[in-house]
């Protein structure tokens, strides 16, 4: 048997291991300080500039908010969407990860959200929806441009109905990726006015769906349409991964 040479780790990297630690299991909590410098350095016996390593980042990691000679100690900060959002923005733009994947991850996502969203939207954002069902048909008329930007107002609508902040800032940036494939479809395609219309249609589906609080509709119309919708830019031979949310063999 052999086994594989193991990464050296570096000191301020159990510091940062530490602390996470301590906020992940609750100990440390949002508002609090960690000792000073000088502390830091006697209680994890290392040098000023292991802690001060450690502190950058922790910092950059958007964990706690640190100013040099602070004698009250790095503040830990709440937890923030933003940094999910920077980690799933470079992970979905990476290029080990697929189209294949990024539209079976938003027939998932989506699916799920207008699942939600139909089972718990209140009246305020029904109404909402309608208004940006509103300026979608007036968009429409507009251009390409404007119906993109009314048609991703309409999902964040959809998105925050669902009341959860991953479905939120998740959705936000597969749509943010996938927004590129609809201004292609729409530049490139024949018949514009007809493209548009076709995603009207079955948005009023979506929306009429929602008003119900008809969940499964939903969910299948949101999935079959981002089917109809991208797979032609999905290898053929990559389809039948998709094939399941759709609850058929196609």
């Amino acid at each position: 048997m052999e086994f594989e040479p193991v990464a050296p780790v570096r000191a301020y990297e159990r510091v940062v291991e530490q602390v996470e630690q301590a906020v992940f299991s609750g100990r440390l909590k949002a508002g609090e300080r960690l000792p000073s410098e000088r502390e830091l350095m006697t209680q994890f016996g290392v040098s000023r500039s292991t802690v001060r390593e450690a502190l950058r980042v922790l910092q950059a990691g958007g964990m706690i908010r640190s100013k040099p000679g602070d004698p009250r100690g790095p503040e830990i900060l709440p937890a923030s969407p933003v940094n999910l959002h920077k980690s799933m923005h470079r992970l979905a733009r990476a290029e080990t990860m697929s189209l294949t994947e990024l539209l079976q991850f938003r027939m998932l996502l989506e699916g799920s959200a207008y699942l939600l969203a139909a089972r718990l939207r209140t009246d305020e954002q029904l109404a909402e929806l309608e208004t940006a069902m509103a300026a979608m048909t007036v968009a429409a008329e507009a251009g390409y441009e404007e119906f993109s930007r009314a048609d991703i107002a309409f999902h964040e609508i959809i998105a925050r109905a669902t009341q959860n902040t991953l479905i939120v800032v998740c959705g936000e940036v597969v749509r943010g990726i996938v927004l590129d494939l609809i201004e292609d479809k729409l530049s490139h395609a024949d018949d514009r006015r007809a493209l548009m219309s076709a995603w009207l249609a079955h948005h009023r589906e979506v929306f009429d769906a929602v008003r119900v609080r008809d969940g499964e509709l939903a969910q299948r119309l949101a999935r079959r349409a981002i089917f109809d919708h991208y797979s032609d830019y999905v290898p053929v031979r990559d389809r039948p991964l998709l094939f399941p949310l759709l609850g058929t063999a196609e």
